[in-house]
């Protein structure tokens, strides 16, 4: 934790550190280092990692965002009682931006704070834009 948001777990600020990181990032790669370092640690060492035996590099990533979607997924269907099926395809569109920007070398650096705060948060509203709209084509409510 500290190495991500630069204070220990708990400690006062630290989800503030965790925003301010996550949107400040001069990539999509590094706005998920920062964004929840604990969840993304456990599957980074028991996804990501062993998926990379296997597959290369990007379909690792997509894969490990497919999964991290489908565990929201089955949490919010727990909560709710019924599969809401929003938090996988949303989590894979999030992946393949993450393996774009990679793939083009998106840097952000020359933008000040706020323009890469917008920019991530356009890259997220997109992303639940595109997975809302294949659960209205899917027919999903």
């Amino acid at each position: 934790m500290r190495r991500r948001n630069g204070v220990p777990l708990g400690a006062p600020g630290s989800l503030r550190n965790m925003f301010h990181r996550a949107l400040g990032a001069t990539s999509f790669a590094g706005f998920w280092r920062y964004w929840n370092p604990i969840f993304g640690y456990v599957l980074a060492r028991y996804v990501h990692a062993p998926l990379q035996r296997f597959v290369p590099t990007p379909v690792s990533v997509v894969i490990t965002f497919a999964v991290c979607g489908a565990l929201h997924d089955l949490v919010t269907a727990a909560v709710r009682g019924s599969a809401a099926f929003l938090f996988t395809p949303w989590f894979v569109f999030l992946g393949i931006g993450v393996v774009i920007g990679s793939a083009l070398s998106l840097d952000l650096r020359a933008l000040p704070w706020l323009g890469r705060a917008t920019v991530h948060l356009a890259y997220l509203g997109t992303c639940l834009a595109a997975a809302i709209a294949l659960r209205r084509f899917a027919g999903l409510p």
